[in-house]
């Protein structure tokens, strides 16, 4: 996120236009309000580590929120250790469709883009 004058946090990750009007759409379709997109790492997949994408309406205190475009994403301080200067993205193609992190601190991934090492 970048703050009044432009400059981008130190850390922070962004959400893609695409992610945000995927997200929008997604969450227009949900009955509870206030909900986010929660981004976390664990451990596992093929890689090492593991994105995971679900609906979350809270925010913890080792919580970090991101917004664009009237959405939010939200990713705890663990996570965001190894996602900083990440972009979330939503692509669709002939496979599919799917949220998808570009992430600068990846040193590799698996070919299906949804696990990565460090």
């Amino acid at each position: 996120m970048s703050d009044s004058t432009g400059t981008v946090e130190q850390g922070a990750i962004s959400l893609s236009a695409r992610a945000a009007q995927r997200l929008a759409t997604m969450l227009a379709d949900e009955e509870r309000p206030g909900l986010m997109l929660r981004v976390t790492v664990n451990g596992g997949g093929c890689a090492g580590f593991q994105y995971s994408f679900a609906f979350d309406d809270a925010v913890n205190p080792d919580d970090r929120t991101f917004a664009r475009d009237g959405v939010t994403a939200v990713i705890d301080e663990a996570s965001l250790g190894l996602l900083a200067g990440s972009e979330i993205d939503f692509v669709e193609d002939l496979i599919g469709a799917a949220f998808q992190v570009k992430n600068p601190n990846a040193t590799s991934s698996c070919g299906c883009g949804s696990s990565f090492s460090v």
